[in-house]
């Protein structure tokens, strides 16, 4: 079965990893990899879409339209990812910033944390779907500290105390929804499958109580403020790969819980319930991050406050609840995570020649990586928002879902702070770009393997946005089936 290839494949090379010797070797293994990963992940989404069917393997694995979207966009941004790294540790190595061992317990790690998020989405029971999110953290840890400086030290600790106070509570919540289930006088069951065809005779009280501790818990993986704290140091201290992969994926595996659990109470009948709750943290989470946006002065930091907005977006499309905002919303996921591996995947590469995180002493990108630099333009009007690309038509679809269903207010706040937030990237970015070069800096050449990772993510960001054009009666079809159960 496709899905046992999907899981097996990371946990051969975390074990090639500690057997193969030469790095870019195996990086260029471990790319190859992921390729076959995507091609079985693309083979599971057609499948599913076509078939319109769910799987149950072994009362284990569940498998329905949410979970194969977030396995293709887990994959998509793996296989990215694993490209990008192997010039990026290349480098890494040849500079004696890391040696050869260390290069080889950073693909164990990688291809760990990447198993762990294939995870998620897969598994049929919910205790188990906390298991694989809590193991997320501790494999993601030890990549935030990677470099061993004090910053990155301090950023995985702040990430894992948080995190794990976030778990916690996601953990208690998890278990109020089996009690729910057990005082109902059905079986004690933490699976999905079991779950959700009796909803409607679960203790709603119970059931409101538990989803509270599931969003603030699952909420703080997933970048929602106030929980958000440890996200801005942890993106900025991981290696750029490994940001792109935080940003891209592990934020969507926590809402993807949310989404599982959301679904239960849904099928309860408690959508208002949801529907505000989800709102409320999704305008919080955009009110916030705005205003460090504006006075933003690192990069990376900017970047990952620029993941906090885009949270919020997301979770207000899935709390406006209508097909069209729902469809906003699972795109705007595999938006964000294309355009997001992107965007940190150019900062990777300016940090990695100016040696600076530094907006203020960054300047002239376009003049010292001409290619980067082109890319990094075209990321910052698609991650603004910015049409024909993919990003701006999963924002009109949200902004128009809420005037639709006269959500007014939430529409006008959407279109406010996403003007705010375009200015500034475009203030923080014009000067980056277009400024001065620097005293002492010279034209450096770019890796092939990079340049191609940039034309593939920037692809899926002009392609999709255009294509989805065009199939947009099909995109509202699929949001249906969405969130069904």
């Amino acid at each position: 079965m496709a899905i046992f290839i999907i899981l097996g494949i990371p946990l051969l090379l975390a074990a090639g990893a500690l057997i193969i010797k030469r790095e870019r070797l195996f990086g260029v293994i471990n790319c190859l990899g992921y390729f076959v990963v995507l091609c079985f992940s693309i083979a599971i989404f057609k499948e599913t879409v076509l078939a319109g069917h769910i799987r149950v393997l072994f009362n284990f694995i569940y498998l329905d339209l949410l979970s194969v979207v977030f396995i293709l966009v887990t994959a998509i941004v793996a296989i990215a990812a694993a490209l990008y790294s192997i010039a990026y540790i290349g480098k890494d190595i040849e500079q004696k910033i890391i040696s050869g061992k260390k290069a080889r317990f950073y693909y164990l790690l990688f291809n760990l944390f990447c198993f762990s998020m294939f995870c998620v989405p897969a598994v049929n029971n919910l205790g188990m779907l906390w298991v694989a999110i809590e193991m997320t953290t501790l494999i993601s840890a030890f990549l935030v500290g990677f470099y061993n400086s004090k910053e990155s030290v301090e950023a995985a600790w702040k990430y894992i105390i948080i995190c794990s106070v976030g778990i916690t509570f996601a953990l208690l919540g998890t278990i109020l929804f089996s009690y729910a289930f057990s005082i109902s006088g059905l079986s004690k069951s933490l699976n999905w499958s079991d779950m959700v065809p009796v909803a409607h005779v679960l203790d709603k009280n119970i059931l409101k109580i538990a989803f509270i501790f599931i969003l603030v818990g699952y909420g703080t993986k997933a970048g929602l403020a106030p929980m958000h704290t440890w996200l801005p140091d942890a993106h900025s201290q991981a290696v750029a790969p490994i940001s792109a992969l935080l940003s891209g994926v592990l934020l969507k595996t926590a809402v993807y819980a949310i989404l599982r659990f959301g679904i239960i109470i849904i099928k309860s009948g408690e959508l208002t319930y949801f529907t505000h709750l989800m709102i409320l943290f999704g305008v919080v989470s955009l009110v916030i991050s705005s205003g460090f946006i504006l006075i933003q002065k690192d990069l990376k930091r900017l970047l990952a406050y620029s993941s906090i907005e885009h949270i919020g977006i997301i979770s207000i499309g899935f709390g406006l609840g209508s097909p069209l905002a729902i469809a906003g919303a699972i795109l705007h996921v595999f938006n964000h995570a294309v355009t997001k591996s992107l965007m940190f995947f150019g900062a990777g590469n300016i940090v990695s020649v100016y040696k600076k995180h530094n907006m203020n002493s960054i300047r002239g990108v376009i003049k010292v990586m001409p290619f980067t630099g082109i890319m990094m333009l075209l990321g910052v009007f698609a991650l603004t928002g910015f049409p024909p690309f993919s990003i701006f038509i999963s924002e009109i679809m949200i902004i128009m879902a809420a005037f639709n269903n006269s959500s007014y207010f939430i529409a006008v706040l959407l279109l406010l702070f996403l003007a705010v937030i375009f200015s500034a990237f475009i203030f923080h970015f014009g000067k980056m770009l277009f400024g001065n070069l620097p005293k002492g800096m010279k034209i450096v050449g770019e890796p092939l393997s990079g340049k191609f990772v940039f034309l593939f993510l920037s692809f899926l960001i002009c392609g999709v946005g255009i294509v989805l054009i065009f199939k947009y009666k099909d995109l509202l079809w699929l949001s249906q089936r969405l969130l069904q159960g």
